[in-house]
């Protein structure tokens, strides 16, 4: 895994490299493998080099469409091959699923806040909620999703699983809170793990969730796909967009068995 290629240009977001924290098997790419000195020239090169070729032939893959491409079950792998996308869809790994979940296990945080945390979502019946935020909550944009799908989403739930209770994770989590119509003593604001270090320690509590009403977003998309209930119910929002902050809704990205509002 490339832990440093993609981080050194991360202008937007700054975001630093977190898989350390789960159960991936792996070694660290080498400076060669990372294709230093000159990195993003060798890098361009490379690419553009591999677009010239047989999808097959090629030794480095390009997501060039969101959508899932089933060209990339077909190629059979050798030598080094660099894969530049999200590949968002469990149908790339659906043959091998048992695998990526036993990878993707996360290293459960010690802090007591967390082991409080998830000693109240094991305690009955726990409805993750993802709120998501790509602008700020005051503006409008077509990047948020608004209040009417948390309202549906709630009522469908509801008459899944009446009894449960609800923890909103969010980037916004005052926000949030205000779009949930629930009582207080049904909702449970998970505050504690804020900022992009902290990330993994909310997605173990998500995974702890038995069900989910997941926001347009990748971080619970995996929240969802990685908890271990055979009986969860995932609500997601159903629409598409293909521009701006946010793309979803496009062909792969939600399991079949998935509830689309």
């Amino acid at each position: 895994l490339d832990d440093i290629s993609g981080f050194s240009y991360d202008a937007v977001y700054q975001r630093g490299y977190q898989l350390d924290h789960f159960n991936i098997p792996c070694r660290k790419t080498t400076p060669a493998e990372r294709l230093e000195p000159f990195q993003r020239l060798r890098r361009y090169l490379k690419r553009h080099w591999n677009q010239c070729l047989p999808f097959s032939k090629r030794g480095y893959l390009v997501q060039n469409n969101v959508d899932f491409d089933p060209r990339l079950l077909q190629v059979k792998l050798q030598g080094t091959v660099y894969l530049e996308g999200y590949w968002q869809s469990e149908d790339y790994f659906k043959d091998v699923e048992d695998i990526i979940r036993q990878d993707l296990k996360i290293k459960p945080p010690t802090d007591f806040i967390n082991l409080a945390m998830v000693k109240h979502i094991r305690e009955g019946i726990a409805v993750a909620v993802h709120v998501r935020y790509f602008d700020e909550p005051d503006e409008a944009g077509i990047n948020n999703i608004t209040g009417d799908y948390y309202n549906r989403a709630v009522v469908m739930m509801e008459r899944m699983v009446p009894a449960a209770h609800y923890f909103i994770f969010s980037d916004q989590p005052a926000a949030a809170l205000a779009r949930i119509p629930l009582p207080d003593d049904r909702v449970t604001l998970v505050t504690n793990n804020q900022g992009d270090n902290n990330a993994y320690a909310d997605l173990w509590l998500m995974t702890q969730c038995q069900h989910f009403i997941i926001a347009n977003s990748t971080f619970s998309w995996w929240g969802a796909w990685l908890a271990a209930n055979a009986d969860k119910q995932v609500i997601a929002p159903g629409f598409e967009l293909r521009q701006g902050k946010m793309w979803w809704g496009f062909e792969g990205l939600l399991p079949e068995e998935w509830l689309k509002v």
